[in-house]
């Protein structure tokens, strides 16, 4: 492979001047460019999968004849997705945010945007526009979703997913493909993988903490090494896919079985065999600890260490390990299982 790098209307009175209303901290002066929304004291917003999250945009003043519009920024598709378009008394919601999304509305210069379940597709980049004729403003936020980025293959080998395939693969392990400040900030965090792997916008990279051989040659700086934009319909590569927190819960059942009597053990239960985000999500937020290596709903075997220790597997960083995919016909493992809230 080449290209290696580094890396309605209605019309409202004005508002009293706006000294009045709303005064920010001393030494945080609103830019001079804002004059009916206020800048947001912080642009990010920290949430979950399952949680609500209220992207703050407030007016300072209230225009004549104005609206706000929210969207979705999505810069992979070169567009905007609006939301919601709102007059102050009336609004109208759009997309397929529609039935999960609400103006706070706490008051009357209140127009923050709260979504309630937060999906893993919320992630991403928000923008707040006052249309006001000539004086159109927006301010931008961010949704970050807490969560965890794992490397993904099929069973049957390495560099064998075209984009949309890693795209669906991720899905079915109940993730998506992450985004790359996804992957930076799993990088930061530890993690080290010498496979390249499709991403959300459809670049390929692969994050390295120990330079070594095999994995781009031991004079290269540890970093988030890239491939850059590939073709997504010809060429192949694993996938990093992003999960967040749970809406339920992972469990261990014990037992030599195959495959099938893995199944049919989580069934007995009234639970499903776990997906590999699931495992991954319940290791990172529910601290799932457990030396058994068991089966995952895609046929591979896994265990999850918080608390590294000899006796289970060796390694010195926590993580989920992995036995691949074993015959399904193996009596050797139990099995690890999900059930929903």
């Amino acid at each position: 492979m080449h290209g290696l790098f580094l890396l309605g209307c209605l019309c409202l009175l004005a508002a009293p001047p706006a000294s009045s209303i709303f005064q920010r901290p001393t030494g945080t002066p609103a830019p001079l460019r804002l004059q009916y929304l206020l800048e947001p004291l912080h642009p990010t917003v920290h949430t979950q999968r399952g949680a609500t999250a209220t992207l703050p945009c407030v007016l300072r003043a209230l225009p004549h004849n104005y609206r706000v519009k929210w969207s979705k920024v999505e810069p992979a598709n070169y567009r905007e997705d609006v939301i919601i378009i709102t007059n102050g008394l009336y609004h109208k919601n759009y997309g397929p945010l529609s039935p999960r999304v609400r103006l706070r509305h706490s008051h009357r210069y209140d127009a923050s945007l709260t979504i309630t379940d937060v999906a893993l597709e919320d992630e991403g980049r928000y923008r707040c526009q006052l249309v006001n004729g000539l004086e159109d403003e927006s301010i931008s936020l961010t949704l970050h979703l807490e969560g965890v980025v794992f490397p993904y293959q099929p069973s049957n080998g390495r560099y064998k997913f075209n984009y949309h395939e890693a795209k669906r693969a991720c899905e079915q392990q109940d993730s998506r493909l992450a985004t790359y400040q996804q992957l930076y900030k799993a990088w930061t965090e530890g993690l080290d993988w010498c496979n390249a792997g499709w991403i959300l916008d459809g670049t390929v990279h692969y994050p390295i903490i120990n330079s070594r051989e095999p994995c781009g040659g031991r004079l290269l700086l540890p970093g988030v090494r890239t491939y850059g934009a590939r073709d997504k319909q010809k060429d192949r590569f694993d996938a990093f896919c992003f999960t967040s927190a749970l809406q339920g819960q992972v469990y261990f059942i014990r037992g030599h079985l195959n495959f099938k009597e893995a199944g049919q053990a989580c069934r007995n239960h009234g639970a499903a065999m776990a997906k590999v985000g699931q495992l991954y999500s319940a290791w990172k937020f529910s601290q799932l600890d457990r030396c058994d290596g068991g089966w995952l709903a895609d046929g591979s075997v896994r265990y999850p260490i918080t608390a590294p220790r000899q006796r289970c597997g060796g390694l010195p960083d926590p993580g989920v390990r992995s036995f691949g995919f074993p015959s399904k016909e193996m009596r050797t493992y139990g099995t690890y299982c999900f059930v929903g809230k």
